[in-house]
């Protein structure tokens, strides 16, 4: 059991990078499971999906046009033009029953199938047709517009590699070679445990000492941005024994806590953390966000993020999206868009701890937002973006070049 440190401080902080490479060990991914393509998007696959067909599997006309044979069109131009019998049409989705022989054509469709006989077409724009009679203007070259078999996907290819985090596009590629089903990696469930005794509920108007919580609107919204499913959404208050059967009972694959991750005397996580499990992190070298912390409890990862919502958009960002993505199988990068921007004014830091600066971005240039308040969630909703500076840098200097994490 760990010592009680309320209202005595953080007698150490774990580094960013400790903090990150204890969520990789304890977050692996999940099972799988299997689902239709129609409830495949934005998942991961689990496996990667071979082709046991050739799309097209026959060959096809890329054009409107006649289908027929290359070398009779050999000399045809515009003041040498060549005519042919027309003895049917093809569309897609059939066949041209008999075959093209010396002389003969076949009006033909796009995507239709190439008759037997004939090996390249010939576009419309180049022919004329009257009486059953077609006239050539041009002279193509075999296979001249014409569809290869396989020419999309070859019977035995990767078509998609295991990891893949599904595209709309990769779903049609899927449809294409009639793959019903795919494996996946199963969703991350996440339970949120929104603690605070002030707290109203999201809807209600703010009274009194009272505010409404904000944290569980938006932890959802970022939950379902990293692929992961909101498993429940409890309220409590900061009533250890609460907390406690929370922290045992909700359903999930991994918790997270908001509020009462401090030293204060109502911070009932941490220690209860490590009374029913083990507390791997309390209290974190970065601004803002310190009170941060992660452990284990039934082997289940829970995360502890502050009650300001600021700095839980920040450990949510760096801690829990890292460990529900590894757990969904899904790439560990930012979901954000990098700029490289110029700073306006300073930002300070200190080695050792980790900055998340909000700013707002205008032509090349970056501003910042706030350089503190972890309780002003308006600052993310003004800024455009954030700058991280890296534990090893005491800032960064006015007129300085800064890498931006762009919000949208």
């Amino acid at each position: 059991m760990m010592a009680d440190i309320r209202m005595r401080g953080f007698s150490q902080r774990t580094t960013v990078h400790q903090f990150e490479a204890l969520i990789r060990e304890h977050c692996r991914p999940l099972g799988t499971e299997e689902v239709s393509i129609a409830q495949a998007g934005r998942r991961v696959l689990a496996e990667p999906v071979v082709s046991g067909v050739d799309v097209p599997g026959f060959e096809r006309s890329a054009m409107d046009g006649y289908a027929l044979r290359s070398e009779e069109t050999f000399g045809a131009g515009t003041y040498n033009p060549l005519q042919f019998r027309v003895i049917g049409e093809v569309t897609p989705g059939r066949t041209f029953p008999g075959r093209v022989g010396p002389g003969e054509t076949v009006r033909i469709m796009t995507g239709a199938p190439l008759p037997d006989g004939a090996d390249a077409v010939l576009m419309a724009e180049y022919a004329a047709e009257r009486d059953g009679v077609m006239t050539a203007s041009d002279a193509v070259t075999p296979r001249k517009n014409v569809g290869r078999i396989g020419e999309d996907i070859r019977a035995g290819s990767t078509v998609l590699p295991a990891g893949r985090v599904l595209r709309p596009q990769d779903l049609g590629v899927l449809a294409s070679i009639g793959q019903g089903r795919v494996r996946v990696v199963r969703r991350c469930g996440v339970a949120l445990l929104i603690t605070g005794n002030e707290l109203l509920r999201p809807g209600e108007r703010p009274q009194g000492a009272r505010i409404v919580d904000s944290n569980s609107i938006m932890l959802a919204q970022l939950i379902a941005r990293d692929g992961a499913q909101l498993a429940a959404t409890l309220h409590l208050a900061d009533i250890r024994d609460d907390i406690r059967a929370a922290l045992s009972d909700a359903p999930g694959d991994l918790l997270v806590t908001t509020g009462g991750t401090s030293v204060g005397i109502e911070d009932h996580a941490p220690t209860l953390i490590a009374e029913l499990g083990e507390l791997l992190v309390h209290g974190v070298a970065m601004r803002p966000s310190a009170p941060s912390g992660f452990g284990l409890v039934k082997g289940r990862p829970v995360f502890l993020l502050p009650g300001n919502p600021v700095s839980c958009l920040a450990a949510y960002d760096f801690f829990v999206r890292l460990g529900v993505n590894l757990l969904g199988g899904r790439p560990e990068p930012w979901p954000y868009r990098p700029v490289r921007c110029t700073l306006t004014s300073r930002i300070a830091s200190q080695i050792g701890r980790v900055d998340y600066a909000r700013v707002r971005v205008r032509d090349g240039q970056a501003e910042l937002v706030a350089t503190s308040g972890a309780s002003i969630l308006s600052s993310t909703s003004q800024a455009d973006g954030f700058v991280v500076v890296e534990e090893d840098s005491e800032g960064i200097p006015a007129g300085g070049e800064a890498q931006v994490w762009l919000y949208d």
